[in-house]
């Protein structure tokens, strides 16, 4: 009941962190968008496992696959439907932990939700996994708001306390792709790596912060007074489960 989320551009996210794929169902996208797969893949690669040091253990290829609503590169007007195969697939721990709550996870209360019927490999629902399906859907996105001009960027500022120095627009797109931890300031960055090894050394993680800018938005979007577009972003950034504050 709640894997869905728009209304004009519409959005449905379907899979788990450990069953075959993770995908999302976009409604809404006019006809005609030039879009491919590697459109989508681009914006899959920033955000794919295994890369630098504060990316998790799991190793995915996280190709990204049209199932319906683009042909010829471009969309029909029909719903898209984008997937990823999940493939680097390990249960067994998570079979021996099954009625082991883990801290900061949604173990017990998908437990007591579901009846103990929740898929709660990896997480199920719950991971940090489905954030892909929200990546390929965004990428989507962007493609549309590029034909207005809009352009959207998002960086980390601010890791373990290491606060990143402000830097202009050129300077963000050029530097958040020299580093994992797409952080415009190389100084901070270089930091940040320093922290979260020491961190991982000691058996602990850090948490910290994201800004994200878009330019050229036109004024008066939003639909006052529940459907604004803070209460909207919002919304949607609380669905990440690491998200605890915007």
């Amino acid at each position: 009941m709640g894997n869905s989320f728009g209304k004009l551009f519409a959005i449905t996210s379907f899979g788990e962190s450990h069953g075959r794929c993770v995908g999302v169902i976009i409604d809404g996208c006019p006809a005609g968008l030039p879009i491919t797969e590697e459109d989508i893949q681009r914006e899959v690669d920033k955000r794919k496992p295994g890369i630098g040091m504060a990316a998790t253990k799991r190793m995915e290829e996280d190709k990204v696959e049209i199932l319906s609503g683009i042909f010829d590169g471009r969309t029909t007007g029909a719903p898209v439907c984008l997937l990823i195969w999940n493939k680097d697939i390990d249960s067994s721990e998570y079979e021996r932990i099954r009625f082991l709550p883990r801290p900061g996870h949604a173990d017990y209360t998908a437990f007591m939700k579901y009846g103990g019927f929740n898929d709660f490999r990896g997480g199920g629902r719950f991971s940090g996994r489905i954030t892909a399906t929200f990546v390929m859907a965004g990428a989507v996105a962007k493609k549309l708001l590029a034909l207005s001009s809009i352009e959207v960027l998002a960086y980390t500022i601010e890791i373990g306390g290491i606060r990143a120095e402000p830097k202009g627009f050129d300077e963000i797109r050029e530097n958040v792709v020299k580093n994992p931890l797409k952080c415009a300031d190389l100084r901070a960055a270089e930091a940040i790596a320093e922290a979260i090894e020491k961190a991982k050394e000691e058996g602990d993680s850090l948490g910290g912060m994201v800004e994200g800018v878009a330019l050229n938005v036109p004024v008066g979007l939003g639909e006052p007074v529940f459907d604004t577009l803070d209460g909207d972003l919002a919304k949607a950034l609380f669905a990440i489960p690491a998200v605890k504050g915007v």
